[in-house]
């Protein structure tokens, strides 16, 4: 009877400690919706950029709840975590639209340039989001910086992306 349990109970502790976690699918988009505080949209093979945009939306909310709207933002980002799943970069845009913030990542696919590639996708999610008024520049600066000490902190390369010129 002893033995029984004792081999039930190592195979229970077994089974909790050294089972493999869960990986989130990575052929699906992630979208994660935080009401009041921010919507991410995260295209198939890039689920594990969550941590770092998680990271990004969390410095951003503490500031505090600053209603009102920002440019969209372009960013190159190199991701050893990302990398290692096939991907050297990935294309992320963040935007603030009445106080709410708006991340979608994407990679770098097809003929497009990477500047193209990643606005079209952002205008696609974004067309939920209507822009209410002019672009806060206090706003835009925050969200640069932000996104920057984040990526120095977790020793990710980020780029700004400008828009090519016409």
């Amino acid at each position: 009877m002893i033995e029984s349990i004792t081999i039930i109970t190592l195979c229970i502790l077994y089974l909790a400690f050294f089972r493999p976690g869960k990986t989130p699918p990575l052929n699906n988009p992630l979208v994660i919706d935080r009401p009041g505080k921010y919507h991410v949209t995260l295209a198939p093979n890039i689920n594990l950029a969550q941590p770092f945009v998680e990271a990004i939306a969390k410095e951003l909310t503490s500031f505090g709840s600053r209603v009102g709207d920002s440019n969209t933002l372009f960013f190159d980002v190199l991701d050893k975590h990302v990398k290692a799943h096939g991907h050297d970069n990935y294309l992320l845009a963040i935007t603030q639209r009445n106080g709410i913030l708006l991340f979608q990542a994407t990679s770098p696919e097809g003929d497009l340039g990477p500047y193209q590639t990643i606005y079209e996708f952002a205008q696609d999610v974004l067309k939920r989001f209507p822009l209410a008024g002019e672009p806060d520049a206090a706003i835009t600066k925050q969200i640069i910086h932000s996104a920057e000490r984040i990526a120095d902190n977790k020793r990710i390369d980020i780029k700004q992306l400008s828009a090519p010129a016409d």
